[in-house]
């Protein structure tokens, strides 16, 4: 009976043992295949690229075509959903809606500025932005190329007040997003000299890619 009691308890202790075992494997391959929570938010600098197209209404859209358009900025998250930013860009065009070659005359467009963006996240992978802004703008030309048509102020800085709104998808490396962006912009450089009917207006459009550090 000794024995036999003996050879119980063993038994007994193997069974609780390899149980043990099986329970603490079980627990481990849960752990493995839980995803790892998100990291917290940080603030930071951010740098965005655009590339697109900028055309204009009013009366000088009856002398520019639209053309390419490149925009850049780097700005600083105080929150994820405030940041405040400067921004430059270039633009090309020509004088085609007017002049006939070859009289055309080819230039590009060169401003600066700056502002604040307010983005609405509607997920932690999408989020609605519009952004208030400042700048100035001029046309790059020799002096009074853009006088004889009536819009000699194009051809200094002047400032400019416009608002940008956009859609922004957040990859799943949380530095990247892609985003498609737009920008209507009142620019009184761009009226027309003695036009009062004149609405100087820039219309602008791009595909962007943004990273935060």
């Amino acid at each position: 009976m000794r024995r036999i009691a003996i050879f119980a308890a063993a038994l007994l202790t193997t069974a609780s043992a390899h149980a043990a075992e099986e329970s603490t494997l079980a627990t481990a391959g849960a752990s493995a295949d839980e995803a790892p929570p998100p990291p917290p938010y940080a603030k930071g600098v951010v740098v965005d690229a655009t590339v697109g197209a900028l055309g204009f209404l009013g009366q000088f859209r009856k002398l520019a075509p639209p053309g390419p358009w490149f925009h850049g900025q780097i700005g600083y998250e105080l929150f994820n959903w405030l940041m405040l930013f400067g921004e430059g860009e270039l633009a090309f065009t020509d004088t085609s809606n007017l002049d006939n070659p070859p009289n055309v005359r080819s230039f590009d467009m060169w401003g600066f500025g700056g502002g604040a963006r307010f983005t609405w996240h509607i997920t932690d992978r999408v989020g609605i932005f519009g952004q208030p802004t400042l700048g100035m703008l001029r046309a790059d030309v020799p002096k009074n190329t853009l006088g004889l048509h009536g819009f000699t102020d194009a051809e200094e800085l002047n400032l400019w007040l416009g608002l940008r709104t956009g859609v922004e998808w957040f990859q799943i490396d949380r530095h990247m997003a892609l985003g498609l962006t737009t920008a209507i912009r009142y620019l009184p450089g761009f009226e027309k000299v003695g036009k009062s009917s004149d609405t100087p207006l820039g219309l602008d459009g791009g595909v962007s890619l943004r990273y935060a550090f």
